[in-house]
């Protein structure tokens, strides 16, 4: 099993939920964050003064799924999540130990 790790433009959030639906995942976990790559960051004008924004809002997907499913999934996000312009997010691949359903107890493959 791998996890699957994206950081996306927050605008791109509900086209990329639906390519992973339509590509049969399941389930996945979505939080907001903030950081930066080589945006840097930008500066801004709020009444009158302005400041500079170090870290941009992003959105942070993850997704556990089987190995063989690994190259289906990275190919809808970054599908359905570039627009082409710097900042449009990176995605991380990495290995899934053991998992465990708390309610059932079901373990690995079962539990995803």
């Amino acid at each position: 099993m791998k996890l699957i790790t994206a950081i996306i433009k927050p605008f791109k959030l509900d086209e990329v939920r639906e390519a992973l639906s339509e590509i049969g995942v399941t389930g996945l976990t979505v939080t907001e964050v903030k950081g930066f790559g080589r945006q840097k960051g930008h500066t801004e004008m709020y009444r009158g003064a302005e400041y500079v924004v170090d870290f941009l809002p992003k959105i942070k997907i993850e997704i556990v799924t089987a190995t063989d499913d690994v190259e289906r999934v990275i190919d809808a996000i970054v599908k359905s999540a570039k627009t082409g312009k710097i900042g449009d997010g990176k995605i991380f691949v990495t290995s899934v130990e053991q998992t465990i359903r708390i309610r059932t107890g079901e373990t690995n493959e079962s539990a995803v």
